[in-house]
């Protein structure tokens, strides 16, 4: 088999790993990983996600402040990710009950798991006061059903208080989720301090999510939460940890040039300027309003300059009007910095891998490749996943090079699995196969549903070792 990247000219190229190319070289390996495991199947490679933990903390540790590193939960299913996070001393964030007990049942306790869920229902606010687990409030509803639940087990709950409402460069950013930092100290903590709370609750943080990726936002976030951790101190509330949470940029492409390339031409085929790349000219968040471009790229920035460690030390680096950066301060207040990547400690983790069904022409001439998948088994909130995939050939290609989308096996006009547009040397063959890649993170299991009764993906674990691979380096995941 012959494995050959999609869009040779006008692509978006994924960087990849080693791990990956070693798999595309043994195609017929990969097609018996299918037939054993069924199509889609997810392959992750736990080393990668090991050697990414290692990098987030020595990056930390070079600024000498106390941190723990929890691991996203919700971005991945895979209970593995899970076992490997704890082996490695970092932590674990949840967002479900489901997720909160499997890390309990993996031996996670109050020191490297927490409960962040948006809905905190009264049997993960229970569980995780059993466990001494850090619960993240978010409203007055959810103090309110931590005190009584506290109370009734007699057990004093661990808390953090999700901030929201950070004023940067004279914007008041808005977020439907936490208390609104403005009003904390002269409002809702006079409710907090009353003394029936003193038993059972204790604060202890202080945490915030931004929405979106601006390294400035987040630095004047931690900032402006390390000056009311100095005011609460006057309240005689000593704030042991601050948690930034996640949305650390990571980086899927080589080509700079390809990525600005993309959105140019994505925009005049939306004005009708330039033949369409993507399925029924969609402008994936690009409007075309009586001429003139409107809207803005609705994906994930798939290239990124600034990602991964770059990205923290910026938010670490970022000084308050005084001069003192985040990493001083966080030293002088002697409190733990906490932060939650998802995507990024998944880069170059996973892969997913399916089959070729049918090849079709539509009444438009354009050419519909089936794949045994459907569009929840590769889905986030982008409007699309903007990375070529590679598809491995039976046969040599031809090289009668032909357009095509990749369809899915939902009963739904636009199950279309990639709206992009993606060229390939030849037409694929029924069982050829087709690999998206890097898509551990936020992309293989997010939105994966059963409709039509299908089957979840197969969650497998690939081993490398030295010569030709086999299947019997592919492990399924953990099954608790």
């Amino acid at each position: 088999m012959k494995y050959i990247k999609g869009n040779i000219e006008n692509g978006l190229t994924p960087i990849t790993s080693s791990w990956m190319t070693h798999l595309f070289q043994n195609g017929p390996l990969l097609k018996d990983v299918l037939h054993e495991y069924g199509s889609p199947a997810n392959i992750h490679h736990l080393d990668s996600f090991s050697e990414n933990v290692t990098v987030f903390k020595e990056a930390i540790e070079h600024y000498e402040i106390a941190y723990q590193i929890y691991y996203a939960r919700k971005a991945n299913k895979c209970v593995s990710l899970v076992k490997r996070a704890f082996e490695l001393g970092i932590g674990v964030d949840t967002a479900s009950f489901r997720e909160l007990e499997q890390c309990v049942q993996l031996g996670g306790t109050a020191k490297n798991v927490v409960l962040t869920s948006a809905i905190k229902t009264p049997n993960q606010i229970k569980l995780a006061i059993q466990h001494e687990i850090p619960i993240i409030l978010d409203n007055l509803d959810e103090w309110n059903l931590t005190y009584k639940i506290a109370s009734e087990l007699q057990k004093k709950a661990k808390v953090g208080l999700r901030m929201s409402g950070f004023t940067v460069e004279n914007e008041k950013l808005y977020s439907r989720f936490g208390f609104d930092i403005d009003m904390l100290v002269e409002d809702t903590i006079s409710i907090l301090e009353e003394e029936k709370y003193k038993d059972f609750i204790a604060i202890e943080g202080l945490h915030f999510h931004l929405d979106g990726y601006s390294t400035t936002q987040r630095g004047k976030a931690l900032s402006d939460c390390l000056s009311l951790a100095e005011k609460l101190v006057l309240r005689n509330i000593q704030i042991k940890f601050i948690d930034i949470g996640g949305g650390i940029t990571m980086n899927y492409l080589e080509s700079k040039e390809e990525w600005e390339a993309f959105t140019k031409n994505l925009q005049h085929a939306v004005l009708h300027h330039l033949p369409t790349g993507t399925f029924s000219n969609n402008g994936l968040g690009y409007k075309n309003i009586n001429g003139a471009l409107e809207g803005k790229l609705n994906t994930y920035p798939f290239y990124n300059e600034c990602n991964g460690i770059d990205f923290l030390r910026n938010v670490l680096d970022f000084k308050d009007a005084a001069g003192h950066s985040n990493a001083y301060k966080l030293k002088k207040q002697n409190i733990q910095f906490r932060l939650e990547p998802g995507r990024s400690l998944l880069n170059q983790v996973g892969i997913t891998v399916a089959k070729v069904v049918h090849r079709k022409k539509d009444a438009k001439g354009q050419w519909l490749v089936g794949l045994d998948m459907n569009m929840s088994q590769m889905m986030s909130s982008s409007a699309d996943f903007l990375l070529d995939p590679f598809v491995l050939y039976n046969e040599n290609p031809s090289e009668e090079e032909v357009a095509v989308y990749f369809t899915g096996a939902y009963c739904l006009e636009r199950d279309v699995l990639l709206k992009r547009k993606i060229t390939l040397p030849q037409l694929p063959q029924i069982d050829d196969i087709v690999v998206f890649v890097n898509t551990a993170g936020y992309m293989m299991h997010f939105f994966e549903t059963e409709a039509h009764l299908f089957e979840l993906s197969s969650n497998l674990n690939f081993t490398q070792t030295e010569g030709n691979p086999s299947l019997e380096n592919f492990t399924k995941d953990v099954e608790i």
